[in-house]
C-alpha cells in the first residue's frame, strides 16, 4: 500500500489553527470606544438607586494607581524594574519567529528551504551548562541563603575571624549539597520521561522502503507510518489509511481533555492512489481542512495510517498550547524570607548601637563588621535546614497516608501551601465527572420511560419487528383479554397501536441520528486488509466497541441495542441495523449535518435501502430545537424537570422527504458548498431551509456520573472557605448541568448565564446586568470572556470573585492558565488547580499549586503536577489533613528556630554590654555547633509531628481550616511575642549566670549554657499540643547527648565545677526563672481565650 505513492510537494495551510480559530477575527472590527468612554461600568450600588434604566449616569470605576516613589522603589519595585528589564531582553533575543506559508515536499526534507526545529520533547528546567548556575541563583536569591554566603565568605578576612571555619561554611555547604542533589533527581527523572517519548520508532516511508527513526529525528516531509494505539509523533496531514472507509479514528484525550474518539478523513488523491495506476500522475488541486490532520500526541485508535509531517517540536499544536513551568515557591517561605529582612535590619540596628556606646574609637568599621558577625545568629542558618527536613517529612506523611493511596509527591517545595488555598479551579470531564454516559430517560410527551421500565419499550420493538398481524394481537391481548365489552376492545388497537410506533419511531431515530462508529476487534492480529474485512463480517455483540466525538452519542447506541435495534456497521455512505429477530436494515447516508457549537444540533438524511423513503432526522439542544419542531406544550417544562435531575437533554425530530424535494435541496445545497463568498452562511440557510415543521419525536435525558464523593467533597471545600471555579472545553449547557448535579451551585442559588458578547459595548450592558445580580454562580463562555477581559479585566475579576462558584465554559489550555494568572495577580490569594488531561498542564503549571489526577485520560496531567492524587475525593483530606498541618507545623518551627538564634543573640548582646562593648563571642567553636545541631535539634524538629486536632475532626469541622487563609499562625504579631519571649529568656539567662558566678568567668560560660539548653528542651515542651512518644525520644536523647559530651569539653567548661550541687541548684534557679512565667502565661491564656481547635477536642 505504501509503495504505490509518488512524492509530490504540497502546498500546506497558511495559517496555524490553535484551539479556536474563529475567536480573534472578532476583534478586528474597530468599536465604537469614543462614545463607551462615556458609558462607564457601574461598581457601586448608588448608580442603581438613580435611575436602574440609564446606564449612562453610572459612577465612574477607576482603578486606583498607587503613586510611585522612592518607598515603592526601596520595598519591591528595583526587584519589578529588573524583571521587567530581564522580560524584555529575553524577548529580543527570541524574538518569535514570524509564521508563513511553507512548501512541503513529501518524502524529501532535506529540499525544505527553510530549518525548522527538532522533533524532541524537553520538559527540563535546565541544561548541562545551566543546571549549577540555575540552582544556585534559585537558592541564592532568598535573602537568607545570601546573608550567609556574605557572612561565611567574610570568614577569610583575618581581621573579621571569630570563630573557626567550619561553624559557618559547614551548615552552608549542607544546605546546598542538599539542595543541588534533590534538583539533580528530579531534573534526572524529567530527562528519562522526555527521552523515554523521544526514543519511540516509527516507520519512514523513503523510496527505499520503510525506515524505522527515533521520534526525535523526524523532520518536517518525512512521510511517517502510524500503527493502531501508536501516539503521532507530530502534526502531520492525513494520507492514507488502511481502514476501506478512508477514515480513520483518533483519540485526543492528551489534547483537548476529551476522551471520545474523533473522525479523521485521508485526502481523496492519495487515498485512492493505487486505483489510478502506479504510472498515473494526477493533478493534485484539494483544499484541506481540520478533518485532514493528524495533531501531535494524539493516539491512533483504528487502523493503520500515513501521513506527511508539516510541524515539528516546538510548532506543533499541543507544545504550543502549553506555557514553560515555572519554579514555584511557597507563601510560607515568602513570609519568613520578609522576616529575615527584619531580623537583619534588627542586627544591624544592635551592631550599630553598640559601636555607638562605644563612641566610635578606632577602627570603628571593624568593629561593626564584628558585632554583625557576632550577633549572625540572629539569622539562623538551620532555619532552612530545619524547614527542607520538614517539607520532606510531611511528603513521605502525604505518600503514606492509607486514606489517600496511589498520592504522589512530584515537588516536595511546597506542602504548606495545601493549607493557604483560597481558589480551587477544577476542570470538569475526568475530574469532576468520570465521563461515563448512562442513558436515564425517554419521554414522548405522553408517557416517559426511565430505567426501571425500559423492558416495556424492548418489548414494543420486538412486537414492531415480529410478523405482521400477530404482533398486534400479541401488544393487544392483554387488555382485550381484561375486558370484556367489544366495544372497548375495538378501540384499544387504535390507542396502543399510537404509542407503539411512536416509540419505535424515536428508537428508530436514535440509531439512525448520529455520528457514532461500530468497530470490530480482529481476533487474528493485524497484518493485513483481509483481517480486517474478515473481523468487518464478525457481527457479535461481544465484539464491538462504538466510537463517536461525543460519549452521549455512544450512550445512545448502546441503549437503542440494549433495546433491541443494533447498529452494527457504519461507513461514509451507508449504515446497517439489526433488529431484534437478527434481519438486517441497510439505509443509505446521503448527507450529514455535523455537530457545531453554534448551530447546537446535528442531522442526517437517510434513504431506507428496501422501501427507498427518504427521511431528515435531527437532535439537538433544546434552544435550538423548540423553533424547529411543532408546536407542542410539553417541551420546555419536561427540558427542565430533566435539567434539574442532572440530566443532560437531546430533542429528536424528524422530517418525511419525497425525491423531488430532496433533488431540490441536494442541488442548493452542492452549489451553497461551492461559492467563493459567504460559503458557510449560504450552506447553513440551505438547510435550514428545511428546518421547518418537523416532527417532534421525543425528549431523552442522559447522566455523566459523577466521581465518587464529588458532592461531600465540593460542601466540604466550600465549608472550608474555599472558593470553586470550574474551567471546561466543554458545552454551556453541559457544564451547567454538570455544576448542578455536583452541587457546585447549591439548591438555594441562581445561575446567571453571561450572554454571549462580541464587542465593547455588549459587554458593557452584560456587565452592568450581572452586577445587579447577588450570591449567583456565573457561568461564561470562553469567547465572552476574552472579550470582557480585553475591556475590562479588572471590574469583571472583581465582579466574578464575589460570586460563590464560576463556571467557564469553551475554555482552551491557554485561557485556564489565563485565569489563574488573573486571580493571582488581582486578588493576591493563593491558587490551587485541579486536573487530568493534557489539556489541564498549563493551568497546573500556573497555579500556586497544582494537583493532577491520574485518570483515563493519561498521565500527563500527574507528571507535570505538583502532587498527583487518583481520585477527586481525595483533595479533602490532602487539603484538611495534610495541608493544615503542614502549614501549621512548618510555621511553628520556623519560628521556634528562629527564636533559638534570638536568646542566644540577646545572650550576646547583654555580655558584650557588661563587658565594655567588646565584640568578643560569648560561646566559642563547638558549643555554638552543637548548640543547633545535636543539643537541641531532635526535640525541635520533632515538632513537624505535632498537630492540635484529630485527622477526623479536622475533615469533620473544615471551618477550621478557613482560620489559615487569614495567616494568623505565622504574622508580625506572632513573631514579636516570640521576640519578646527571646529577649526575655536570653536576659534572665546571662544576668542570672553573671549574678550567681563566684570567681572563674568559666563558670558564667557552664551555668549560662546549661541552663540555655534546659530552657530550649522546656520551650520545646511548652509549644507541642499533642505528644508523640518520637517527641519524648527527641527530648531524653539531646538531654542525654549533652550530659555524655560534658566529659570532653574540658576546654570550655570546669570538669570539678559542674559536677558539684552548687552549679546544679544555680541551673535549676535561672532555668525556672526564665520558664515558669511563660508556663503559666499558657495556662491562663487556655483558660479565659482558648483557641477554636480546643473547643473540639475537649
Amino acid at each position: 500500500m505504501a509503495d504505490n505513492i509518488p512524492l509530490h510537494p504540497v502546498r500546506k495551510l497558511q495559517k496555524r489553527h490553535e484551539y479556536y480559530p474563529g475567536r480573534l477575527s472578532r476583534y478586528q472590527v474597530e468599536d465604537e470606544s469614543s462614545s463607551l468612554d462615556e458609558m462607564p461600568l457601574m461598581m457601586s450600588e448608588e448608580g442603581f438607586e438613580n435611575d436602574e434604566s440609564d446606564y449612562h449616569t453610572l459612577p465612574k470605576a477607576r482603578v486606583t494607581q498607587k503613586k510611585r516613589g522612592l518607598g515603592w522603589f526601596v520595598f519591591g519595585g528595583w526587584k519589578l524594574l529588573c524583571t521587567s528589564c530581564c522580560d524584555w531582553l529575553a524577548n529580543i533575543c527570541r524574538s518569535k519567529k514570524q509564521l508563513k506559508a511553507r512548501t512541503v515536499w513529501l518524502g524529501h526534507p532535506e529540499k525544505c528551504e527553510e530549518k525548522y526545529p527538532r522533533n524532541a520533547i524537553k520538559n527540563q528546567k535546565y541544561n548541562l551548562f545551566t543546571f549549577v548556575p540555575g540552582v544556585l541563583y534559585q537558592q541564592f536569591k532568598f535573602f537568607l541563603n545570601l546573608y550567609f554566603l556574605v557572612v561565611s565568605c567574610s570568614q577569610f578576612v583575618p581581621s573579621l575571624k571569630i570563630g573557626y571555619l567550619y561553624t559557618y561554611w559547614a551548615p552552608l555547604g549542607f544546605v546546598m549539597a542538599v539542595t543541588i542533589v534533590r534538583e539533580a533527581l528530579d531534573e534526572f527523572r524529567r530527562y528519562q520521561r522526555d527521552e523515554e517519548m523521544n526514543s519511540q520508532l516509527y516507520s519512514k516511508l523513503t523510496i527505499r522502503g520503510k525506515v524505522q527513526m527515533k521520534s526525535s529525528d523526524i523532520q518536517v516531509g518525512d512521510l511517517i507510518i502510524v500503527e493502531k494505539n501508536q501516539r503521532i509523533p507530530a502534526d502531520m496531514i492525513f494520507l492514507r489509511t488502511s481502514e476501506k472507509s478512508g477514515s480513520c479514528f483518533i483519540r485526543t484525550d492528551q489534547l483537548d481533555g476529551e476522551t471520545d474518539w474523533k473522525l479523521r478523513v485521508a485526502v481523496c488523491c492519495t487515498q485512492r492512489l493505487p486505483a489510478l495506476g502506479d504510472d498515473s500522475e494526477p493533478s493534485i488541486h484539494e483544499s484541506l481542512g481540520t478533518e485532514n490532520t493528524l495533531w501531535a500526541s494524539t493516539v491512533v485508535a483504528s487502523g493503520t495510517v500515513i501521513g506527511v509531517v508539516i510541524y515539528t517540536g516546538k510548532e506543533t499544536r499541543s507544545v504550543m498550547n502549553t506555557s514553560n513551568p515555572k519554579n514555584k515557591v511557597g507563601l510560607l517561605d515568602l513570609e519568613l524570607n520578609r522576616l529575615t529582612k527584619a531580623l537583619f535590619l534588627a542586627l544591624v540596628v544592635l551592631s550599630v548601637v553598640m559601636v555607638a556606646l562605644q563612641g566610635f574609637v578606632g577602627p570603628w568599621y571593624r568593629y561593626l563588621f564584628r558585632f554583625i558577625l557576632l550577633f549572625s545568629y540572629i539569622i539562623p542558618i538551620s532555619l532552612r535546614v530545619n524547614l527542607d527536613m520538614g517539607k520532606a517529612a510531611y511528603g513521605w506523611m502525604i505518600m503514606r497516608d492509607d486514606n489517600i493511596p496511589g498520592t504522589v509527591v512530584r515537588t516536595s517545595t511546597i506542602p504548606e501551601e495545601l493549607g493557604r488555598l483560597v481558589y480551587l479551579l477544577t476542570d470538569k470531564t475526568g475530574t469532576l465527572t468520570q465521563n461515563e454516559m448512562i442513558f436515564k430517560r425517554l419521554h414522548l410527551g405522553t408517557v416517559s420511560y426511565g430505567t426501571d421500565t425500559m423492558d416495556e419499550i424492548q418489548n414494543h420493538i420486538i412486537g414492531s419487528y415480529t410478523q405482521g398481524t400477530s404482533s398486534h394481537s400479541h401488544s393487544t391481548g392483554s387488555s382485550a383479554s381484561t375486558t370484556p365489552s367489544s366495544k372497548t376492545t375495538s378501540s384499544a388497537p387504535k390507542v396502543r397501536k399510537s404509542v407503539h410506533s411512536r416509540i419505535h419511531e424515536a428508537v428508530k431515530a436514535i440509531a439512525l441520528c448520529h455520528n457514532v462508529t461500530p468497530v470490530y476487534e480482529s481476533r487474528a492480529g493485524v497484518n493485513g486488509e483481509t483481517e480486517y474485512a474478515e473481523a468487518d463480517q464478525d457481527f457479535s455483540d461481544e465484539n464491538r466497541t462504538y466510537q463517536a466525538s461525543s460519549p452521549d452519542e455512544v450512550a445512545l447506541v448502546q441503549w437503542t441495542q440494549s433495546v433491541g435495534l443494533t447498529l452494527v456497521s457504519r461507513d461514509l455512505s451507508s449504515m446497517q441495523l439489526k433488529t431484534p429477530g437478527g434481519q438486517i436494515l441497510p439505509f443509505i447516508v446521503l448527507q450529514v449535518f455535523p455537530f457545531t457549537s453554534e448551530s447546537k444540533r446535528m442531522g442526517i438524511i437517510v434513504r431506507d435501502d428496501s422501501s427507498g423513503e427518504i427521511t431528515f432526522y435531527m437532535k439537538g439542544a433544546d434552544v435550538a430545537m423548540s423553533s424547529i419542531v411543532q408546536y407542542n406544550d410539553w417541551l420546555e417544562e419536561e427540558c427542565g424537570n430533566m435539567a434539574r435531575e442532572g440530566l443532560r437533554t437531546l430533542v429528536v425530530a424528524k422530517k418525511s422527504l419525497t425525491e423531488e424535494q430532496y433533488q431540490d435541496f441536494e442541488n442548493r445545497y452542492n452549489q451553497a458548498k461551492l461559492s467563493v463568498h459567504d460559503r458557510s452562511l449560504k450552506v447553513a440557510a440551505v438547510v435550514e431551509s428545511l428546518e421547518r415543521e418537523m416532527e417532534l419525536l421525543c425528549l431523552t435525558g442522559v447522566e455523566d456520573q459523577l466521581q465518587a464523593d464529588v458532592r461531600p467533597t465540593l460542601e466540604m471545600l466550600r465549608n472550608a472557605g474555599i472558593k470553586i471555579w470550574m474551567l471546561t472545553g466543554d458545552k454551556l449547557e453541559t457544564a451547567t448541568c454538570i455544576a448542578k448535579s455536583s452541587h457546585l451551585v447549591s439548591r438555594n442559588q441562581d445561575v446567571h448565564i453571561f450572554r454571549p458578547v462580541m464587542n465593547r459595548g455588549e459587554a458593557h450592558l452584560e456587565l452592568n446586568a450581572f452586577r445587579r445580580k447577588h450570591d449567583c454562580t456565573l457561568v461564561i463562555s470562553g469567547d465572552s470572556l476574552e472579550v470582557c477581559l480585553k475591556y475590562y479585566e479588572h471590574e469583571f475579576v472583581e465582579l466574578a470573585c464575589q460570586c460563590p462558584a464560576v463556571v467557564c465554559c469553551r475554555c482552551s489550555p491557554t485561557q485556564k492558565a489565563q485565569i489563574v494568572k488573573l486571580l493571582q495577580q488581582h486578588t493576591g490569594k493563593r491558587t490551587c488547580a485541579i486536573g487530568d488531561g493534557g489539556n489541564d498542564v498549563s493551568m497546573i503549571q500556573a497555579a500556586d499549586c497544582g494537583i493532577g489526577i491520574v485518570g483515563k485520560e493519561g498521565k500527563q496531567a500527574s507528571l507535570a503536577a505538583d502532587f498527583s492524587i487518583t481520585q477527586f475525593k481525595h483533595i479533602g483530606r490532602l487539603l484538611m489533613v495534610h495541608g493544615r498541618n503542614s502549614y501549621k507545623r512548618s510555621a511553628a518551627l520556623g519560628q521556634f528556630v528562629i527564636h533559638r538564634g534570638l536568646i542566644i543573640s540577646t545572650m550576646q548582646a547583654v555580655f558584650s554590654s557588661v563587658f565594655y562593648f567588646a565584640s568578643v563571642p560569648l560561646y566559642q567553636g563547638f558549643l555554638m555547633v552543637g548548640y543547633a545541631t545535636i543539643y537541641t535539634m531532635f526535640p525541635v524538629f520533632s515538632l513537624v509531628l505535632d498537630q492540635d486536632v484529630k485527622p477526623e475532626t479536622a475533615i469533620l469541622y473544615p471551618e477550621l481550616y478557613k482560620d489559615l487563609t487569614k495567616g494568623r499562625s505565622l504574622s508580625f504579631k506572632t513573631f514579636l511575642i516570640w521576640v519578646l519571649i527571646s529577649i526575655y529568656q536570653g536576659g534572665i539567662l546571662i544576668y542570672g549566670a553573671l549574678v550567681l558566678f563566684e570567681s572563674e568567668f568559666v563558670h558564667v560560660v557552664a551555668i549560662s549554657f546549661t541552663a540555655l539548653i534546659l530552657t530550649e528542651l522546656l520551650m520545646v515542651a511548652l509549644t507541642i499540643r499533642t505528644w508523640h512518644w518520637l517527641m519524648v525520644v527527641g527530648e531524653f536523647l539531646s538531654l542525654g547527648c549533652y550530659v555524655a559530651s560534658l566529659a570532653f569539653l574540658n576546654e570550655y567548661f570546669d570538669v570539678a565545677f559542674i559536677t558539684t550541687v552548687t552549679f546544679l541548684w544555680k541551673v535549676s534557679a535561672i532555668t525556672l526563672v526564665s520558664c515558669l512565667p511563660l508556663y503559666i502565661l499558657k495556662y491562663l491564656k487556655r483558660k479565659f481565650s482558648p483557641p477554636s481547635y480546643s473547643k473540639l477536642t475537649s
